[in-house]
């Protein structure tokens, strides 16, 4: 039974845009595969870790008739990346094997049972659903994702907090020494919901989402919130995953106010800066030392073979000399993420936070902890 045929670049698409979960090595061994459903004209395509499932459905010429199996998502993946795009390939499947033949090539590959695929049982108690642009939901998680923690023993910091209430989506990520905000404005009002998604959901929600300037912006992603999962549906595919238990920190304590101190300065000057004086900080501690004073930011690094690295920028500034470290990839990791062409440095002295916003945008803002150097 010819299961699919179709041009060698919309394959590969609807296969990896579900095959990024997929573990090339996994305790499960039918977890490797991806699932294939057909029914009549329409092929379903199924991948799962467990904790997410990822989801596509797709309209493939092919023979009539239904059929599942399973096949290695991965093999498959690499086999048709070896092809050229615009070639004609079909997937054929035959007792527990399927073909994958374009031109003069052909590949049997080894199926496993559909029936032991493991779908992820979804929740019966999903909260309302509520929709944003896909543009809009990207661009917050690219304001926020670089400060989640990695492998914490504080599992609730390994993830995104999405805060759901009235007209705002807020998306918040902290590891402990940084933290970084961004809000959006929804169409509808909803009531609160709060979860934490943790950080492979968040990877490949930022791999799938769609920003480019060929989407439009009413281009919506739909998003619904259980007890223990969340479920995203956008641009034909469906994504459900399981969410991180336990309480996100109060990121609202976290957040200083009531500074003395405000700068404006330009980003892109601001990092090259920090980019250059962060070649000779230690590998261990990656220090900077910051020193405001009336005109005049000071960057300096050095490292232990005693090298030293300064950088002056001339900034409207008529404050009290603050002297004070941070970092150097903490700070660089904000501005590398945002694309406007300013940025506003609040502080109030050398032992206190720094906070990082954009001029007259109330939606981002990005705490970084000082550094004893």
């Amino acid at each position: 039974m010819i299961v699919l045929k179709a041009p060698q670049d919309q394959v590969l698409g609807a296969l990896q845009a579900v095959a990024g979960i997929v573990e090339r090595r996994h305790t499960l061994p039918i977890l490797a595969n991806v699932l294939i459903r057909k029914t009549g004209n329409q092929v379903e395509l199924t991948t799962s870790d467990l904790e997410i499932q990822v989801r596509t459905t797709v309209q493939f010429d092919g023979d009539a008739g239904n059929l599942s199996t399973t096949v290695g998502a991965r093999k498959l993946i690499d086999i048709l990346r070896s092809m050229p795009s615009d070639q004609v390939v079909s997937l054929t499947s035959n007792a527990n094997k399927m073909t994958l033949q374009g031109g003069k090539s052909r590949f049997t590959l080894q199926t496993l049972p559909s029936d032991d695929f493991p779908l992820v049982q979804e929740a019966a108690d999903f909260g309302p659903a509520f929709s944003v642009p896909q543009k809009a939901l990207k661009g917050l998680i690219n304001q926020v994702h670089f400060a989640m923690a990695v492998h914490d023993i504080r599992y609730y910091l390994n993830g995104i907090l999405f805060v759901a209430e009235g007209k705002n989506l807020t998306l918040v990520a902290t590891d402990g020494h940084r933290l970084a905000l961004a809000q959006a404005e929804l169409d509808t009002d909803i009531p609160k919901q709060e979860v934490i998604l943790p950080r492979k959901t968040v990877l490949e929600l930022q791999r799938l989402l769609k920003d480019g300037k060929d989407v439009d912006e009413n281009t919506l992603i739909e998003m619904r919130f259980a007890g223990n999962q969340a479920k995203f549906s956008f641009s034909g595919m469906e994504f459900v995953t399981k969410l991180v238990e336990g309480k996100f920190p109060d990121y609202n304590r976290v957040i200083p106010k009531n500074h003395k101190f405000r700068l404006t300065l330009g980003r892109a000057p601001l990092l090259s800066s920090l980019q250059r004086a962060a070649i000779l900080t230690s590998e261990k501690f990656k220090a900077v030392r910051l020193s405001f004073e009336p005109g005049l930011l000071s960057i300096a690094s050095s490292n232990a073979e005693q090298e030293e690295a300064k950088e002056e920028i001339e900034i409207d500034y008529a404050g009290d000399k603050i002297e004070t470290g941070f970092n150097v990839t903490y700070l660089m990791d904000a501005l590398a993420n945002m694309s406007q062409d300013m940025v506003c440095i609040d502080l109030n002295d050398s032992a206190s936070s720094a906070l990082l916003t954009i001029p007259d945008t109330t939606g981002f803002k990005y705490v970084v902890m000082p550094m004893r150097i």
